[in-house]
């Protein structure tokens, strides 16, 4: 075989085992959602703490990711992605054995410790292994994986439920995470970068904490009230912190996430849009499973199927969207790609309790022609508008903006419903036991039946409406804000004062010395 062949064949082997890690981590996003039914049945749940099952993982996972980028960095991609496989594969192997609703919480975030490792050692291995020449299709096709692997992971789940329980979804993680190691083990060469800084342990503490307290305070907000002191106290908490980390890092002369960075504006449009996008899609696959089994009453199987058009229209048109930038340049198919979410959510957010399924695949088709559209400009704008120096941080910043507009679309839009689902829930003359049971959960509701399951119906309908419509503005907000940074004019490189310092910058001891690092460099040339 001629070497380029050879070449080619051993850069598609990396790309399907990369992808495979990639779609293990993602799928586990979505796919413990089409089970929530039975885990509220099965484990008592309330509305709060399914919401806290499915996000603990994304939370832990946007939190962890930009150190653990950089332990992969300094340690190589390769260790990180079999570390973190392990870490996943393990977690999943405990969650079959436990039926506590808090427990569960507790291995969904061990299980996104694992994913923070494995995400971004996923796309800088092929950004940093692979030529020019495979590079932007290699791009494509991660971006497709990371799109349609939430979809497949509701299928898979929805499948294993009409034969076994909601462990079975755990199962899956674990069957996924062991081929995933045993193909990068194998076939995933070791990539890092030489002379890496000390990590920035004070940077990370900042926004895992910021995060922490934020997320918690929206998702903990329909039980303490939206306008309650604690509520209020815990978000402006969390902003603070958040704005810290931010101020601390400018100072920083290897900082985990140069603030600087976000000074070219395809960089910050391409984080932005990334962010807004799984706002809505995670958000919306968190209220819409919940819709389609608790109020059409279907089956967990039959739920997942009835998604499938929005990753029948997301691959195709991911795919496609690399060519229609170069036809018509990079705005048009990415604006338009976030309108049409936009569209989606707000065509999802008028289903009522006897909407036919037409409505709901032309809805669905609507939202996944959107994300096929504009994900793969978002992420390519990300790493196009940095140097090869730092396309580990391109990387970091693409996974951090998905995960964590995941987690807080489903911290957000779960909050939303929930609070809606309550107010709008009047029960007069049931057993204040009773009552309590079904303003927990429409699961609980469920369980009562009746009139009062009757009456759960319509308050989870106008709880969905909110949160859907949530959704619809943050897609919205995203178009506009793209077309007018891509309208921005390109800031000049500026010029950067020469210092040398004569040694590799990750052997500095002293982290408050003046001399910027390469990475800022680099930033400030933006």
């Amino acid at each position: 075989m001629p070497p380029d062949q050879a070449s080619a064949g051993r850069h598609r082997l990396v790309l399907a085992v990369t992808c495979l890690a990639l779609a293990t981590v993602v799928s586990a996003m979505s796919s413990l959602n089409v089970a929530l039914p039975s885990i509220a049945r099965e484990t008592q749940a309330t509305q709060t703490q399914l919401t806290w099952i499915i996000d603990s993982y994304s939370l832990v996972f946007a939190a962890l990711l930009l150190p653990a980028g950089a332990l992969g960095d300094r340690f190589g991609r390769r260790n990180a992605l079999l570390l973190g496989l392990a870490i996943f594969g393990g977690g999943s192997a405990a969650a079959l054995l436990t039926t506590s609703p808090n427990m569960l919480i507790a291995l969904r975030a061990l299980l996104g410790v694992g994913a923070a490792l494995v995400m971004p050692a996923t796309l800088s291995t092929i950004t940093t292994t692979f030529p020019p020449s495979l590079r932007a299709r290699g791009v494509s096709t991660w971006a497709a994986v990371a799109g349609a692997s939430a979809v497949v992971g509701l299928l898979a789940s929805g499948s294993l439920l009409t034969v076994w329980s909601w462990s079975s979804v755990f199962l899956l993680n674990l069957l996924l995470a062991a081929a995933a190691l045993a193909g990068v083990a194998r076939y995933v060469p070791e990539s890092a970068e030489p002379y890496q800084p000390a990590l920035d342990r004070f940077g990370a503490l900042l926004v895992a904490a910021g995060l922490g307290v934020l997320v918690y305070s929206v998702i903990e907000a329909p039980v303490h009230g939206w306008s309650s002191g604690t509520t209020l106290a815990g978000i402006t908490l969390g902003l603070i912190v958040l704005t810290g980390f931010v101020l601390w890092e400018l100072k920083r002369r290897h900082p985990l996430l140069d603030p600087r960075l976000f000074r070219h504006p395809r960089f910050t449009a391409g984080a932005l849009s990334i962010t807004f996008q799984f706002f809505g899609f995670f958000g919306f696959i968190f209220v819409v499973m919940q819709y389609l089994q608790f109020v059409r009453g279907d089956s967990a199987l039959v739920a997942a199927l009835s998604v499938l058009p929005m990753a029948a229209a997301m691959v195709p048109l991911s795919r496609l969207s690399p060519r229609l930038t170069a036809r018509f340049g990079i705005g048009r198919p990415w604006v338009t790609g976030l309108v049409l979410v936009s569209v989606g959510l707000a065509l999802l957010s008028q289903l009522d309790r006897d909407s036919g399924y037409g409505l709901i695949a032309a809805a669905l088709m609507t939202l996944g022609s959107g994300m096929g559209l504009a994900m793969t400009p978002a992420t390519t704008a990300i790493t196009d508008a940095l140097p090869p120096a730092l396309q580990n941080v391109g990387s970091a910043v693409n996974d951090l903006a998905r995960e964590l507009g995941g987690a807080l679309g489903i911290a957000v839009l779960g909050s939303v419903l929930t609070s809606s689902y309550r107010s709008s829930l009047h029960l007069p003359g049931l057993p204040e036991n009773l009552e309590g049971a079904a303003r927990s959960s429409i699961a609980a509701a469920a369980t009562i039946g009746g009139p009062v399951l009757d009456q759960a119906r319509t308050a989870f309908m106008t709880g969905m409406e909110d949160a859907l419509l949530v959704g619809t503005g943050a897609a919205l907000f995203a178009a506009l804000a793209i077309a007018f940074l891509l309208a921005s004019p390109r800031r000049a490189p500026r010029t950067v004062r020469k210092e040398t310092t004569g040694i590799p910058a990750g052997t500095h001891s002293n982290d408050s010395a003046p001399r910027p690092s390469e990475n800022q460099k680099a930033a400030e040339g933006l």
